[in-house]
């Protein structure tokens, strides 16, 4: 096991890979991954299924017998990806029953739902219902449209991934629907102790805007600023997670056994060479949190990370004067913030097309 990653984890950061295909779950590289680096969830995207259907042999039986039955190309990718899920949640069971909150699998409803409430709603139960498995994460998008559809789920006992969460005012729109969910099972006379929630929040999409906007300002004092926005953003973001789910109104779910949504830093991966290649990881280490990381950041934390303590905590006053530096510099960052849902929305959207395209392929090479 790398000494790196087990560090990481014995600081109570849950490792988990944004990654998945069956050739990793058929071939053992998964359980591999559990045992050798730590590694205590799965996260996945359309992208993510679309690289694993073209390039994997595994999956032409199962996209044959489909075709077969001429079943529709939206629901070849429902049933090709809901098997890779629930599989994964077998290998993973171990790692739930010891501890739930880990031990968990991701799958994402369509992106192409992420503005309509009702049809998130039906695809998230569908999901939930398919995969079977009580180990299973159902992503759901923090647009304002996703929030209902995030209460709902809760309320319903299903466990979720809130993904695509940029800013702490999103954030707290989140955390506030997880809550309201939770209150609403309860009034249903329902549980609430096996659902579990995370909040995906993004951080290097923040720098790659930000640090385009300072170099378009280009003085000394923006460029001196480059790379640091979104580490402080996260910062922030955890310091509205401690003051939610420190509050009277937690403690009140607490004592019917509710669990605390925990934070999720996510798009982990550096884009700017300039950088540590781990330096969305090192800096946001904190007892609680969830890590999920592309295997390359993982692979690069291993080799070279350091860890230097909880590099979180107590950190809400610098990461605020931070900001009123790229303010002064001329960053308006609620502008920043609807760019970067509208563009992840839409980068969900193509990878989905793109999913769909690879199928439509696979489809077709297999005789349909």
């Amino acid at each position: 096991m790398s000494d790196r990653l087990k560090n990481l984890s014995d600081a109570g950061v849950s490792i988990w890979l944004d990654d998945l295909s069956r050739e990793r779950i058929e071939s053992g590289n998964l359980a591999e991954l559990i045992k050798q680096s730590s590694v205590v969830g799965v996260t996945t995207n359309p992208t993510i299924f679309a690289a694993a259907i073209a390039n994997g042999e595994r999956y032409d039986a199962q996209t044959r017998e489909l075709a077969a039955k001429d079943t529709p190309v939206d629901r070849v990718i429902f049933e090709l990806t809901t098997e890779d899920v629930r599989n994964a949640c077998d290998v993973f069971a171990p790692v739930y029953q010891a501890d739930p909150h880990d031990g968990r699998v991701s799958i994402e409803v369509a992106p192409t739902l992420a503005r309509d409430t009702d049809a998130t709603i039906a695809a998230a139960r569908d999901l939930w219902g398919s995969v079977h498995r009580d180990n299973a994460l159902i992503k759901i998008p923090a647009t304002v449209e996703g929030l209902p559809a995030i209460t709902d789920a809760i309320a319903s006992g299903i466990s979720v991934n809130v993904t695509l969460i940029f800013g702490i005012d999103r954030y707290r729109a989140v955390m506030d629907a997880y809550l309201t969910g939770l209150e609403r099972a309860l009034a249903q006379g329902g549980q609430v102790a096996n659902v579990h929630s995370v909040a995906s929040f993004f951080v290097s999409r923040v720098d790659t805007e930000i640090d385009k906007r300072l170099d378009a300002i280009g003085t000394d004092e923006a460029l001196a600023l480059k790379g640091k926005a979104a580490v402080a953003n996260a910062r922030l973001a955890y310091g509205a997670f401690e003051e939610v789910f420190g509050s009277e109104r937690f403690e009140t779910l607490k004592a019917a056994g509710a669990n605390v949504q925990r934070p999720l830093w996510a798009s982990t991966g550096v884009k700017d060479p300039a950088y540590s290649d781990t330096m969305y990881v090192a800096d946001l280490v904190v007892d609680g949190c969830v890590n999920t990381m592309p295997e390359k950041t993982m692979q690069a934390f291993a080799d070279h990370g350091e860890i230097t303590g909880d590099t979180v905590s107590g950190r809400v006053a610098e990461a605020e004067a931070l900001f009123a530096q790229l303010a002064e510099v001329g960053i308006d960052f609620d502008d920043v913030l609807v760019v970067l849902e509208d563009e992840g929305v839409d980068k969900f959207v193509k990878s989905w097309e793109e999913l769909v395209e690879t199928v439509e392929g696979q489809l077709e090479a297999v005789g349909k």
